[in-house]
């Protein structure tokens, strides 16, 4: 009896290990070991190891476990800033570096604008094929795309102020202020969808966290380093960041589209019947909400 349970519980210690062996932590740390014993030698650590006892080699290798899975705990706690910072809620210090980064989303808002126009005078069906794919591809930017006197220095932050925007234009809904009450009312399966993006969004920013960490080893020597932690930040931003944001702002979008009215039931507010009506309502009940009348 004694022995099926050890072998469950070190079955199930090894899935726990196994997991935090295939976290950014780990690689964080294996680049880190490869940096030090770089600069100060392999062999002689080798050796040092070998030469001690078994349950000592064992209780090394598990305090390694450990600490790779307490920096994980601990990173992970800075999941909300490092998406902050990506979206372009930066120090004040930074301020020239994001009006250079405002004015280049403004180029790019105005430029795809402008192309959008010129091929929106013609019929899509008149359009040759790839005219027609690019005019789909630039009305998806524009809708992902805030307004102008809304824009932030990144494309990930553009993404999400869109999304916010999109309730407050269409049902005069504040989405800030307006999300916490909704969440509150939506079913079940509704929560689910929008936790599993939210968490996608911020492993996003958590494995770029960590890849700007790893660029610290070049402190070390590890030269290599610094192209790697640029690279893998780089990729994380633009091929998972950006798309998990993507998905994330539309099923807030959809949410507002299909589950506003519970907000008006909940509080007793009065249901508008036409549009217009709707965005003037709804700013009243956004300023009920934050200021009380």
């Amino acid at each position: 009896m004694s022995a099926k349970f050890l072998d469950s519980l070190g079955g199930k210690l090894a899935e726990q290990w196994a997991a935090t062996l295939l976290t950014p932590a780990f690689i964080f740390w294996a680049g880190g070991a490869i940096a030090l014993f770089q600069r100060f030698g392999w062999q002689a650590p080798i050796d040092w190891f070998g030469q001690q006892p078994e349950f000592l080699q064992i209780a090394i290798v598990i305090a390694a476990l450990c600490l790779i899975a307490a920096s994980s705990v601990v990173v992970q706690r800075f999941d909300l800033p490092a998406l902050r910072a990506l979206e372009g809620y930066w120090h004040p210090w930074l301020r020239p570096l994001r009006h250079w980064c405002l004015a280049r989303q403004a180029e790019r808002s105005q430029r795809v604008g402008d192309r959008w126009q010129e091929l929106a005078q013609y019929s899509p069906d008149q359009l040759p094929v790839e005219q027609r794919e690019e005019w789909i591809f630039l009305d998806w930017q524009q809708h992902h795309m805030p307004l102008s006197n809304q824009l932030m220095p990144t494309r990930l932050g553009n993404i999400l102020r869109a999304a916010e925007q999109k309730s407050l234009e269409k049902y005069g809904l504040d989405a800030v202020i307006c999300w916490s009450r909704l969440w509150l009312m939506l079913p079940d399966g509704v929560k689910q969808d929008l936790q599993t993006a939210r968490a996608d969004l911020d492993a996003a920013a958590r494995f770029w966290l960590w890849s700007v960490l790893f660029i610290g080893w070049v402190l070390v020597g590890a030269w290599w380093a610094l192209p790697l932690g640029i690279l893998a930040a780089l990729l994380t931003y633009y091929y998972w960041a950006i798309a998990a944001a993507v998905t994330y702002s539309d099923l807030i979008e959809a949410t507002f589209d299909l589950y506003r009215h519970l907000l008006y039931q909940s509080l007793r507010w009065r249901q508008p019947t036409d549009p217009t009506e709707e965005r003037r309502v709804g700013q009243q009940l956004t300023e009920y909400l934050w200021r009380g009348f």
